[in-house]
């Protein structure tokens, strides 16, 4: 292969990116364009399509121009994308009926609380390890049959196209209707033990099997283009995954054990358990990782709802910090024996307690509590809302988990990062690159092309590391008085 250069978009909720890596490995350049966020008057959430595309195709552009490289020198393309966002398109036309119905909107939770389908909810997680749930694109994609008319005469006629934005990328940049393991496993409509669209799913929310998109190896050629006219000749998409499935292989979790948490808005904590599904009832999921070389790999994953965005809460809404950076300072100062505790439950609790109905709380308070304190305890959740799920995650693999790879805004405060490595009871390392699901897409797609050796791409990836430091007991104490903190918030303790 001729190009030097991997080009990956990294297609998130907020925007998109373009990011071009060089034959090291090494990020050259990254462009970014945002794109709107559609609310309504019901709190509904939409992307459009186009928007999304136009973009993809201008970051692409961009980050070329901006890095002085040739468009003929990029030699394949990777793609990372917002999970469970989802819409249809007509296949003949390429046109979406709909704007793309965000991974955040709740417009389905009528359909999933009807009779029909919610009387089948341990099916579905048995077939697909999810929890029945309006997020997840099955619902998404059932809502749009029922509501959008150009939809069912679509599906009627035979030319109806559904699936998540990697899909929909896939299709307008290569003319292949296709998708990967990982994006497939997050559909609710995919048995992830048979490795197959699950028909029984499919009539369940009454969708049509022959508009869902070819299922591939995360390392598959999924087709080649040449990015709108942008390059002199076409290249091939080689390297499709999930956001958080690209940053648990850009963190170079890729055998079993391997975990990873990326801190932002909220998390995902996802570990690696090999090659065989396990199914654990308390309170986490089970996914694809993704399908490498012909094998697939299987995570527990669980998703925190309130993390970072606690940070954004204290300066925006109660305006105890001016900059999310004056957070690690307050902490330190803070007093050490202060028994505060803060649990986020803006809008309900997730992953491991799934109570929607929790509201969040300030405990413990003391005469001495103070500023700093409060900061120190909305900091210190976030490491406790993960340790509980690295507990779980634990105690449901069997083996030992050593080292947790983090990644996001968070990781930068030092106060943060030294907590949860005493909380968790491991060390846990930060990588100097935060672009983690772009560059685990860009690594799959030149490990793919054969432009990368995965062994030396991934040995250049520096980390800065946190040791436990913190004594046993005072450890056990701290978690203690958390757990009895959630209670409170709890709607069933």
């Amino acid at each position: 292969m001729s190009g030097a250069y991997v080009l990956a978009v990294d297609q998130s909720t907020q925007g998109t990116k373009g990011l071009l890596f060089d034959r090291n490995g090494v990020l050259v350049c990254r462009a970014d364009r945002p794109h709107r966020q559609i609310v309504d008057e019901h709190g509904w959430v939409e992307h459009d399509p186009d928007e999304i595309l136009k973009n993809t195709l201008g970051v692409c552009a961009g980050v070329l121009q901006k890095a002085g490289v040739s468009p003929a020198e990029v030699g394949c393309l990777g793609i990372s994308n917002q999970r469970e966002t989802s819409l249809m398109w007509d296949k003949a036309t390429g046109k979406p009926v709909y704007n793309a119905i965000v991974w955040q909107c709740a417009r389905a939770a009528e359909l999933c609380a009807g009779s029909e389908i919610a009387s089948q909810a341990q099916r579905v997680r048995q077939k697909t390890g999810l929890n029945l749930s309006p997020y997840f694109p099955a619902a998404k994609l059932g809502w749009l049959m029922e509501n959008v008319p150009e939809a069912a005469r679509l599906a009627q006629e035979k030319r109806l196209a559904c699936g998540t934005v990697d899909a929909w990328l896939l299709y307008s940049l290569t003319g292949q209707h296709k998708t990967d393991y990982s994006n497939a496993s997050r559909t609710q409509l995919f048995n992830i033990t048979s490795l197959q669209w699950d028909e029984e799913l499919c009539r369940l929310f009454h969708i049509p099997a022959d508009a869902l998109p070819e299922v591939c190896m995360s390392d598959s050629v999924f087709g080649e283009t040449d990015l709108g006219g942008l390059l002199p000749n076409k290249i091939p998409v080689c390297g499709v995954l999930g956001d958080s499935h690209g940053a648990l292989f850009g963190q170079n979790c890729r055998a079993a054990g391997g975990i990873k948490a990326t801190y932002g808005t909220g998390s995902s904590v996802m570990l690696n358990i090999g090659e065989r599904p396990l199914f654990s009832e308390a309170g986490i999921v089970t996914s694809l990782a993704w399908g490498i070389g012909g094998k697939v790999n299987y995570v527990l994953e669980g998703n925190l709802n309130y993390t970072g965005a606690v940070i954004s809460w204290l300066k925006d809404q109660v305006g105890l910090i001016a900059s999310a950076s004056e957070t690690e300072a307050l902490s330190r100062d803070a007093d050490k024996e202060d028994r505060a505790y803060f649990v986020p439950a803006f809008t309900g609790l997730g992953s491991p307690y799934w109570d929607s109905a929790a509201t969040g709380l300030l405990t413990g308070v003391t005469r001495t509590t103070g500023r700093r304190e409060i900061v120190k305890a909305c900091v210190e959740c976030i490491a406790y809302q993960i340790t509980d799920l690295l507990r779980i995650m634990q105690r449901e693999y069997g083996g030992a988990l050593h080292t947790l790879r983090a990644d996001g805004g968070p990781t930068g405060n030092g106060y943060l990062m030294q907590f949860q490595s005493d909380m968790a009871d491991m060390t846990v390392a930060v990588p100097q690159l935060q672009e983690l699901s772009g560059m685990g897409a860009a690594y799959l797609a030149g490990i793919s092309a054969g432009l990368y050796d995965p062994e030396r791409v991934f040995a250049g990836i520096r980390y800065s590391s946190y040791a436990p430091e913190m004594d046993p007991g005072r450890r056990e104490a701290l978690y203690r008085g958390w757990q009895a903190a959630v209670r409170q918030a709890l709607t069933h303790p």
